[in-house]
């Protein structure tokens, strides 16, 4: 178990597979519905049951790290399905998270503007009046509370260590243990 909140390694000599079972932030964990809506496909001759691109999006939607941002690979999936996606689902997905959801459609309207109507009115319209909702409301949430550490694992540690941030990946906000936070974060100096 490489990192036992979301990753394992099986080995036959020098080759190796990943087992992955969580996002590196401990959000987006695999579950049953990754196999309810699972897609059939043959890979190398074998018969396999492929991610569901909703959960591929969830996925890769919280990764923005400084080396490593998936917002081309989300882009490109919007525009090759986003007329198939199922939205009730995807939303779901993100849950308390719809902001980053937002984030990448407002993106992709900018990326791909003759494209942007891919996206549901209906599903834009009712992120955006989550916002409108929001404006001059008092959140419930504690003040020092940093959720950037949900998209970066290492960009906004001075807000935890210097600013005093609240670490949205620790339980009760999230999903990590204490242990399981210091192993992920220890391992950034090893890269």
């Amino acid at each position: 178990m490489t990192f036992p909140h979301w990753l394992g390694k099986a080995y036959c000599g020098d080759i190796y597979i990943d087992i992955i079972f969580s996002s590196g932030n401990a959000i987006a964990y695999v579950d049953d519905k990754w196999f309810e809506h699972a897609v059939s496909g043959n890979v190398f001759g074998v018969d396999v049951q492929l991610c569901p691109a909703e959960e591929i999006f969830w996925s890769k939607a919280f990764i923005m790290e400084r080396e490593r941002f998936d917002g081309a690979d989300i882009a490109h999936l919007l525009r090759a399905m986003a007329e198939t996606l199922d939205w009730e689902r995807l939303i779901c997905r993100f849950d308390k998270h719809w902001r980053v959801l937002l984030t990448h459609l407002i993106l992709f309207g900018f990326i791909y503007p003759a494209e942007q109507h891919k996206i549901p009115g209906k599903v834009l319209s009712t992120l955006l009046q989550k916002v409108e909702d929001e404006i001059g409301v008092e959140q419930s949430s504690p003040l020092n509370l940093c959720q950037g550490t949900l998209l970066s694992r290492e960009q906004y540690l001075p807000d935890l260590e210097n600013w005093k941030y609240t670490d949205a990946r620790l339980q009760p906000y999230g999903n990590m243990s204490r242990g399981q936070l210091a192993h992920w974060t220890a391992a950034i100096a090893e890269k």
